[in-house]
């Protein structure tokens, strides 16, 4: 028989070819989603009682609502009830943290396609089609649409805010060369394969549980309670996985959560709602679209010494999350440079449009396309390559090394990042290739960009850097793990997973993560801010910790041996010489009356940020990369393909190679369709015409570039984050920049490089045919 040293000694040889984190792990419910049986909200079975709602939308875009008949709906097939602003008995107003916007109209009308009234009927359909009978008179009044008109008219939405370091109009003045510029950017519809929907179900003693898609089940849990006049522990909310969120569901989930609970409280039933397509479209926020204007001043090398950037998010009618997302595009418009003497403003115009909100980037990159801007029409005006002035201008470890907010850029990996990738997808070669390609035909012009990208990760809010957890483990040795974060398709199951088994030492298969409960762990923040991971990992880890050490000083006390020394790994418990099985342990565990659960908790270090001195570290860390896109396009028509994309990314030590790269492709092809086919359109009236999947495209497999090439750029996070990981949902996306950067650089060949083409996004062939028309017209 072997000894037991030496079976321990042969073990711990192969103690990290046994870990679960770095590997490759297939989603946890990829084998489900393939065949149909991963449920959704609208996939569980409903209640004996349940019964369906529907809303009553306004057709108006601002107005004073004079009058409300509903005797029609009321009187329609099927219809049990209906109700109005009027019919709430708590609170009218859910907004998330500034006022603006409630439940249903009360007494205005602050954009078209707001609910008015809520119907609920016996069947989906009675309900929709009594929706449609309301009569509701308006006093309209005028409406605004665009920012140049709410600036006019001075309508914010919240106060503007400024950055700034250094005296940036003593320097702009004495610099060599000034550049001006101005950029549209469009914004973008979140299309998440799920739409909108909940399910509540009321129970005993005014209990209300609540099944929703959101990324925020806490802030539902909440307005909730406070729409029904209850208190917060007599709401529990259920979310176990969305089809898709993206931002789209972090606060306007909430609404239709409201709606169906109040229905269900009234009626003593359950209730669903949901949204079909079309209506989810009109009734919920965007991505903000802004307008930008940047003044740059350089010396004759290039270099940057002097910034001025304005950036106007187009709000909508409410705050929703408008300041932070703001705030971000201001944090993010030095991208990777380092600006100078710089100043930095920021307006949240209020329009008539619906309320726009959160999405991946959450303003980051509509802040990080002005600082490329700024560096193609350096290039231009220099003469140089715009990788050479990209590399002249990235933050430095010496005295460039400070951003717009007063935070030191350290361990910047940008510098290494885009020398690797402009050799692995041989930059230099192709360039000269490109142009002599160029040279040669008259017609199809190629273009080639590389543009990198370093993205702030936390919360800008810092109360919401915090995270909680649940862990439990049973006598056979399972274990079940749950947590505040929220399940999109992103992965975030499968590495909490793999993060506990990693802690334990067991398989992954061992593990389950349970639907994100409002009753197991409280006051969650939302699962966005590419924080899902670090937060809720941390906390898990925390709990598996504290489960750890308590088996840890059993097994330790049975050996006369120390605590610190036991490892759990390969299922099993080591010790000096001694080992046993982890479900042996556990077991005794449970008879010498050790607890066998905890909660964890985690609280994101280091990071402030003084919003009255603009000053701080609002990022715990940065995440790093950078893109190579290659495109042709047709001076024609303006029809274009992107031919062939190469990306490094940084995502530390990945916690899953296999997810972290889908996150990487999914980022960026979801950023190259909001910077070159997802074209919102809104009527003079208010009215939005983008309001389906035939007036509105995004990318389809077809437009996947022929060549695309993912690497992971391979180097821990210097900061204790998990496993020195590093956040992957949201910096791919910007990535994408250098899609819009190509087709510049195509356009700009019939200049021989000499002129930066205007070239608002989304860059649709429209607008790429305009630029060529301008550039060949102006030459």
């Amino acid at each position: 028989m072997r000894k037991l040293v030496e079976q321990s000694a042969v073990i711990s040889e192969n103690l990290h070819a046994n870990k679960q984190v770095g590997k490759s792990k297939r989603h946890e419910s990829a084998t489900r989603q393939v065949c149909g049986n991963a449920r959704y909200v609208d996939d569980m079975p409903e209640p004996s009682n349940t019964k369906y709602a529907a809303i009553g939308i306004s057709q108006s875009t601002s107005g004073k609502i004079s009058n409300v008949n509903l005797e029609k709906v009321r009187a329609s097939e099927g219809v049990i009830d209906v109700i109005t602003a009027k019919d709430v008995p708590g609170h009218v107003d859910i907004a998330p943290v500034f006022d603006g916007d409630p439940v249903l109209a009360d007494g205005e009308i602050k954009f078209n396609g707001q609910a008015i009234f809520a119907v609920l009927a016996d069947s989906i359909m009675n309900a929709r089609r009594a929706a449609l009978l309301g009569n509701i008179d308006i006093i309209e009044t005028p409406h605004i649409l665009d920012v140049d008109a709410a600036h006019e008219a001075t309508r914010f939405v919240r106060p503007s805010h400024e950055m700034q370091m250094g005296d940036a109009d003593k320097t702009m003045a004495l610099a060599e060369l000034t550049l001006e510029g101005s950029l549209s950017v469009g914004g973008q519809e979140h299309v998440y394969l799920e739409g909108q929907v909940s399910l509540a179900v009321p129970e005993e003693e005014d209990r209300m549980h609540v099944y929703t898609s959101s990324q925020h089940p806490s802030e539902v849990q909440k307005l909730v309670a406070e729409v029904l006049d209850i208190k917060l522990h007599k709401v529990v909310v259920d979310m176990r996985r969305m089809g898709g969120g993206f931002g789209g569901k972090e606060t306007q989930a909430a609404q239709w959560a409201c709606i169906a609970a109040l229905l269900a409280s009234r009626n003593n039933c359950a209730v669903k709602i949901r949204l079909p397509r079309q209506q989810d479209m009109m009734v919920t926020g965007k991505r903000h679209p802004f307008e930008n204007s940047f003044k740059v001043g350089i010396n004759n090398n290039g270099i940057i010494q002097a910034t001025q950037v304005i950036v106007n998010g187009n709000c909508g009618h409410s705050p929703d999350l408008s300041d932070a997302i703001v705030d971000r595009a201001m944090f993010h418009a030095d991208n990777g440079y380092y600006l100078g003497d710089s100043h930095i403003a920021g307006h949240r115009l209020q329009t008539n449009m619906v309320s726009h909100t959160a999405y991946r980037g959450f303003g980051g990159p509509q802040g990080m396309i002005m600082a490329e801007a700024i560096m193609d029409a350096i290039a231009r005006k220099t003469g140089q390559d715009p990788l050479t002035t990209r590399l002249n201008n990235l933050y430095d470890d010496a005295k460039r090394n400070t951003t717009q907010y007063g935070m030191t850029v350290e361990n910047n990996l940008l510098p290494d990042i885009l020398s690797k990738l402009a050799e692995s997808s041989d930059y230099w070669q192709r360039r000269d290739s490109i142009k002599t390609f160029n040279q040669t035909h008259a017609i199809l012009k190629k273009g080639l960009a590389i543009t990198p990208v370093k993205f702030g990760i936390s919360f800008t809010a810092k109360h919401l850097n915090q995270a909680g957890a649940l862990v439990h483990v049973y006598t056979d040795g399972s274990i079940q793990a749950n947590h505040g974060g929220t399940e999109m398709g992103q992965g975030l199951h499968t590495k909490i997973a793999q993060i506990t088994a990693n802690e334990f030492g067991v398989s992954v298969d061992d593990v389950d993560v349970t639907s994100t409960r409002t009753d197991k762990v409280p006051n969650t923040s939302p699962t966005a801010a590419s924080s899902g991971t670090d937060l809720n990992g941390k906390a898990v880890q925390n709990a598996c910790f504290k489960i750890k050490s308590e088996l840890a000083q059993f097994f330790a006390s049975q050996h006369q041996a120390k605590a610190e020394n036991v490892r759990f790994a390969n299922n099993k418990v080591y010790v000096d010489e001694h080992c046993i099985d982890f479900v042996a342990l556990v077991q005794q565990a449970y008879v010498g009356r050790v607890s066998l659960s905890a909660n964890g908790f985690y609280k994101t270090p280091k990071i402030h940020y003084d919003r009255s001195t603009g000053k701080g570290r609002p990022f715990f860390y940065f995440a790093y990369g950078a893109s190579v896109s290659e495109v042709t396009i047709d001076t024609l028509t303006g029809e274009y393909v992107v031919d062939r994309v190469d990306i490094l990314h940084d995502v530390g030590a990945s916690l899953n190679p296999a997810i972290d790269k889908g996150q990487i492709e999914g980022g960026f092809i979801q950023g190259m369709g909001w910077l070159t086919t997802e074209d919102l359109r809104w009527h003079e009236d208010g009215r939005l015409m983008s309001n389906n999947l035939a007036t509105y495209k995004i990318p389809a497999i077809g437009d996947t570039p022929k060549i695309f090439n993912v690497d992971l750029y391979d180097r821990p996070n210097t900061e204790d984050s998990i496993y020195h990981s590093k956040a992957v949902g949201e910096p791919p996306f910007m990535l994408a920049i250098s899609v819009w950067c190509a087709l510049k650089d195509a356009i700009s060949s019939l200049s021989n490089y000499t002129v930066d083409p205007q070239l608002d996004t989304p860059a649709t062939a429209e607008r790429v045919l305009n630029a060529v028309n301008d550039m060949q017209g102006g030459i």
